[in-house]
């Protein structure tokens, strides 16, 4: 008998919260199918927007090909409004069920989801302000003859692209702290031991390079100079070099030997 008791108990419970639990299961299908809907006419409309434009500047970053990622800026924003709007559903299935704690949760999770949208969008600006910085830098070292323009402009893109990712981990809420302190000592090192190291390295190419401001303007193609006791014609200048016409042979000298040693013009085109 009191076996019968319990079971008669049990199923005037589940006949009570049997209401409840369709209910719940409604709102989740609606919810289900509201989101599906929305969300695809959310990244048709991004999509002729020209958000997807973006796609094409991210994925030809060499860090995002290596790391074999495929970004569509439409996509990613349907997929936040989706989950978005499921996460909305789910609180209230859960307040018709009745589950405070677990309703809190959700509510929790929903509130977090622009902090994590700003970290994103923060992260994304961070990788192509980056990548700008370092075609820059390259094209620039390229421009001016500086050598190891890939090794420059790789470095200005991690410089940027850390420094941005830190932030956008702070955004996201997490404690960056222990990185932060961490990431300045490497990059202060880092910085120190390159400029000491690529000062000594090419310290005759910077040589080079500032004799072709200051004393380039000396000579001029087609001139007959005598430079470091070679004669010959000046068939051809750049920033880093010359290149004489000497004796049935081409001669290549840097631009430094117009500062460090005697240079005698024969015949000048002026």
């Amino acid at each position: 008998m009191p076996d019968l008791t319990i079971l008669q108990e049990l199923l005037r419970k589940f006949t009570l919260a049997l209401p409840n639990v369709a209910g719940a299961i409604a709102i989740l299908l609606i919810g289900w199918i509201v989101s599906k809907m929305l969300t695809k006419t959310l990244r048709k409309i991004l999509a002729k927007a020209g958000f997807d434009k973006l796609s094409d500047k991210l994925n030809s970053i060499d860090l995002v090909q290596r790391a074999n990622l495929h970004f569509t800026p439409s996509a990613f924003i349907a997929k936040i409004v989706y989950y978005f709007l499921m996460l909305i559903f789910i609180v209230a299935a859960t307040d018709v069920l009745g589950m405070p704690t677990f309703s809190n949760l959700v509510t929790n999770i929903i509130n977090y989801i622009p902090q994590f949208v700003t970290a994103m969008v923060l992260l994304v600006a961070g990788l192509l302000l980056a990548d700008a910085v370092r075609k820059t830098a390259k094209t620039t070292c390229d421009s001016l003859g500086i050598p190891s323009a890939s090794i420059i402009s790789g470095f200005a893109f991690w410089f940027i692209f850390l420094t941005v990712g830190v932030s956008a981990l702070a955004q996201a809420g997490l404690d960056t702290q222990f990185i932060m302190s961490n990431l300045t000592v490497l990059l202060g090192g880092g910085v120190l031991a390159f400029a000491l190291g690529y000062g000594f390295a090419s310290k005759n190419i910077v040589a080079n390079f500032l004799a072709s401001f200051y004393s380039k303007n000396k000579v001029k193609i087609g001139d007959i100079v005598m430079i470091d006791g070679i004669k010959g014609m000046v068939i051809f200048m750049d920033n880093s070099s010359l290149t004489l016409q000497s004796e049935g042979k081409k001669v290549v000298l840097p631009l430094s030997k117009l500062t460090s040693e005697k240079v005698e013009i024969f015949e000048s085109q002026d």
